[in-house]
C-alpha cells in the first residue's frame, strides 16, 4: 500500500528561503523586530523556532 504523504503546513526559515528561493539572511532580516524592509509573511515564534505557515505562504504567492 503506497501512502502520499501531504506536505507539511509549517515551514522553518531555511525551508522558506529555498521554496522562496532567497537566502536565509534575507529571511532572518526581513522579521527582525526593527526592521526597514518587513518579511510579507507573518512568522510565528514557538520557544526558539521562527515557523511560517505553509497555506499563507502559498496565498501571498497567489496574489504578487
Amino acid at each position: 500500500m503506497s501512502e502520499t504523504k501531504a506536505p507539511k503546513r509549517w515551514m522553518g526559515v531555511e525551508q522558506l528561503a529555498q521554496y522562496l528561493n532567497l537566502s536565509p539572511r534575507t529571511v532572518y532580516n526581513g522579521i527582525a523586530p526593527k526592521s526597514k524592509a518587513p518579511f510579507p509573511i507573518r512568522a510565528r515564534r514557538f520557544g526558539r523556532h521562527v515557523l511560517f505557515d505553509r497555506l499563507e505562504v502559498d496565498r501571498y504567492l497567489e496574489s504578487q
